[in-house]
């Protein structure tokens, strides 16, 4: 007997939906799909938000010094010449980052083997490629996600059924975080 439902699919095209689907469910907050999908995406989604939530606060914030280009008032690099050639004039600036522990680090690699990488566009924007920006899932998770379950001991996902769809019948359900 199999632990998990097959959908129909190939190995690769099934690891394929279902980390997608995760992905939109995380980074969306809710999805519709069919029931047997939901349920397989619910047991991936729920062990990824289990994970944000046990290594949430395993991290030191370090200060360092970085050197950034300096920059006109038009947002571009300001150069000046140097033995005959132009170069980017840098400051130093002082920075504090999260450092991630090593179980931290362990979970965020753990999450970036499901989770696909996300690009946000902004509206006036769609379908350019100009100011979109990728967002960085595992982070969204510690930091978004991980604190709304922190009192929480699981069932961090609900599914609601919506009823059936119109060419085939299937049960569709929405699932969505709690």
């Amino acid at each position: 007997m199999a632990k998990y439902r097959k959908l129909g699919r190939t190995s690769s095209q099934r690891k394929a939906l279902l980390r997608n689907q995760v992905t939109n469910l995380l980074y969306h907050g809710k999805i519709i799909t069919t029931e047997a999908k939901a349920k397989e995406v619910q047991k991936i989604a729920e062990g990824l938000i289990a994970l944000a939530v046990k290594e949430k606060d395993n991290f030191e914030t370090v200060k360092v010094t970085a050197k950034v280009p300096r920059k006109d008032k038009d947002g571009k690099r300001v150069k000046e010449v140097k033995d005959g050639r132009k170069v980017t004039v840098y400051d130093e600036v002082e920075k504090e980052i999260k450092k991630d522990l090593p179980s931290r680090l362990h979970a965020r690699r753990q999450m970036l083997r499901v989770l696909y990488p996300v690009t946000e566009v902004p509206r006036k924007n769609a379908g350019k490629k100009k100011n979109t920006k990728a967002v960085d899932m595992p982070a969204k998770m510690f930091d978004e996600i991980a604190p709304k379950y922190t009192d929480r001991k699981g069932g961090y996902t609900r599914i609601i059924k919506i009823g059936q769809r119109k060419g085939d019948a299937a049960m569709l359900v929405v699932l969505e975080l709690v």
